[in-house]
């Protein structure tokens, strides 16, 4: 069972190809980045697709990259490259490819761990492709109505019905394709392990050559329990009988192979603001095992998606933070729009009554939206913020499907 992605299709469609630029698909492992690349095939009657898996594709890029681009006469076909960053020197390679061959063909180039590093330093494809960042199902995708940024504030407070059946479903098997749409708890327990795995022994290995598999194993064990509080590189370390160093390069891998997510804190405008420890998430929040820590999680992964879906469609540039004073004063998530504070988003099982970290938070930061989403179906209450303003209280069910 394949499920459309139209999202992602049309930026496809219509920012890369659409502007004649190549277009990059970046994003965790088993994202469905291959599906999503076959079903853009059918929209050209000459489209292309090869892996770096296939021998014969590899010893034809190797020889002569420009001779898998047919010459069509008034045709441009979609041609894929599915985990091209695998190849050596692939960067010089697809380049010369696009000088060669970039308007007699669309070029759509998929990968995971590795395909955007080149990004760091200098970059021999610049200004030739966009990228896009392909995140797990979210509940707006699946079940949702989302709404662009400016209208996110006045949705924000009319009464929504919820989707507590889907949202209980991307809690309990991710929003992974292949688990979300088997909906077997037995399944996603096997593919979660499987996965993670899979991520550890041969991605991460292939990446940078790791020698201590089994060890960087009992440091992923250890995040789960860590999700939802402040990350300490010390104490992890300590945990594993390694050094903090160690630890943060591990992180970086891990962050790369898109196990996990860092959420720094936010420091501009905030007097004695946390300055560096920032929180870890999961790009699979069913990893988590608490109930509390796993709806943080999933809140996380949307509001992730969300950044990345509106910044790679050109709307703005926007970033995921989170909000904390040496006092202890804390709020789970600050969105930030080109550089500015823009929304407030406090996460609890049930409590309705609103935090008055946020309350604060809202005030000092003049944030637009001001949210407290409760794991509870049902709750759709206001809360006063300074004089004639409103944050909300809404069930995470009602809100989160208004995001991309």
């Amino acid at each position: 069972m394949e499920r459309k992605r139209p999202l992602y299709r049309a930026m496809v469609e219509r920012l890369a190809f659409g502007h004649g630029k190549m277009a990059f698909l970046a994003g965790p492992r088993q994202v469905g980045k291959t599906t999503l690349a076959r079903q853009l095939l059918p929209a050209s009657p000459a489209g292309l697709y090869f892996t770096w898996d296939d021998p014969v594709f590899r010893r034809a890029w190797l020889k002569d990259p420009a001779a898998l681009v047919p010459r069509t006469v008034g045709s441009s076909p979609v041609v894929v490259f599915d985990e091209l960053h695998k190849a050596p020197r692939w960067k010089g390679r697809l380049k010369g490819l696009w000088d060669l061959r970039g308007t007699e063909a669309r070029i759509l180039v998929t990968g995971s761990a590795r395909l955007d590093l080149f990004r760091r330093g200098g970059d021999s494809l610049v200004g030739r492709y966009f990228l896009f960042r392909v995140h797990p199902f979210s509940l707006g995708e699946v079940a949702g109505t989302p709404v662009p940024p400016a209208g996110l504030a006045a949705a924000a407070a009319r009464p929504l019905p919820g989707k507590s059946r889907e949202l209980a479903v991307l809690l309990e098997h991710g929003g992974f394709p292949e688990p979300f749409l088997r909906r077997d708890s037995a399944f996603t327990n096997l593919w979660r392990r499987t996965r993670t795995e899979r991520l550890i022994r041969e991605d991460l290995r292939d990446l940078n050559r790791v020698s201590e598999v089994s060890v960087v194993e009992a440091a992923v064990a250890l995040l789960p329990e860590r999700v939802g509080s402040l990350f300490s590189m010390k104490s992890l370390a300590e945990d594993v009988e390694v050094s903090p160093a160690t630890v943060k390069r591990w992180m970086d891998w891990l962050s790369r192979l898109y196990l996990v997510h860092a959420v720094p804190p936010y420091e501009r405008h905030v007097a004695r603001s946390l300055k560096k420890q920032p929180k870890v998430y999961f790009w699979d929040w069913s990893e988590v095992p608490a109930p509390g820590a796993r709806f943080e999680n999933l809140v996380a992964g949307h509001l992730l998606k969300a950044a990345h879906a509106w910044t790679d469609s050109g709307v703005g540039t926007f970033d995921l933070r989170f909000v904390r004073d040496k006092e202890k004063r804390e709020v789970d998530f600050l969105v930030v729009r080109d550089r500015k504070p823009w929304m407030l988003v406090e996460c609890k099982a049930s409590e309705t009554a609103p935090s008055p970290h946020l309350v604060r938070f809202a005030e000092v930061l003049d944030v637009e939206i001001a949210l407290q989403l409760v794991a509870v179906g049902g709750v759709h209450e206001w809360f006063a913020i300074g004089t004639g303003r409103r944050g909300h209280v809404r069930s995470a069910d009602s809100f989160l499907r208004l995001l991309p």
